[in-house]
């Protein structure tokens, strides 16, 4: 498996660019009617069994009720097992490329919700919106999920002290994502370009994560200050 610092940079660049160009395009209003359209098919294929079970499965990408949880405890494991302090630095990172990025998009997009039930919901930059329901874009779920998902990776894989399998990183890093996304579009949490957006911006965030060399970074020597990512991840 490649190690993070290996990683190229021109996948990023063009993921960047993905997501700048689907942004311009939902601000000149293309693509709208394609969203309102598969919210639309979404609200009249909701039976409650699937609907129940798609909202159940969607908690695959809630970050304080589920991701947060998990991230702790992992890296509170890894603490207790290398007695390092930089076995928490993927868990706050998570937050910090998170807050930063995803956390600002959605306040000036101000994009509503499928749910909303005021006027211009489907647009961007929504006048009439406020609160919750103008933080549809990019897609929460799928940003977190991308980062958080990629966090227990390298959190696993240095527990396991080697790299991921190919089945272990598919039911770990793809698996989860690709559940949160189909969940996310057809109950109607997000528009389908929300959630395209936020899988843009997730890989780069957790690419971005990824390559951070976690056991090289300059602390003072102290106890609990050693490595704890000796295995490539």
């Amino acid at each position: 498996m490649i190690e993070r610092r290996t990683l190229a940079w021109w996948p990023d660049l063009l993921l960047l660019a993905a997501f700048v160009a689907l942004t311009v395009a939902l601000i000149q209003g293309h693509l709208l009617t394609l969203d309102q359209r598969v919210a639309d098919w979404a609200i009249d294929h909701q039976p409650r069994v699937p609907y129940w079970t798609a909202r159940v499965f969607n908690y695959l990408g809630q970050g304080g009720q589920v991701l947060t949880p998990a991230g702790l405890i992992l890296s509170g494991w890894l603490f207790y097992r290398t007695r390092s302090v930089r076995a928490f630095f993927p868990f706050i990172a998570a937050y910090v490329v998170t807050y930063l990025t995803i956390g600002p998009a959605k306040l000036y997009f101000d994009r509503a919700a499928p749910s909303y039930t005021g006027p211009f919901k489907v647009e961007m930059f929504n006048p009439v919106a406020s609160g919750l329901y103008s933080r549809s874009y990019p897609s929460g779920h799928m940003g977190n999920s991308l980062v958080w998902y990629a966090v227990l990776g390298i959190l696993i894989a240095a527990l396991l002290r080697r790299p991921l399998t190919r089945g272990e990183f598919v039911a770990i890093r793809v698996l989860p994502v690709t559940i949160v996304f189909i969940t996310t579009v057809y109950t109607g949490f997000h528009w389908l370009t929300d959630s395209i957006a936020g899988l843009l911006l997730g890989l780069v965030l957790a690419r971005l994560v990824e390559r951070i060399p976690w056991d090289a970074i300059p602390l003072p020597r102290r106890p609990w200050t050693g490595p704890a990512f000796q295995t490539p991840i």
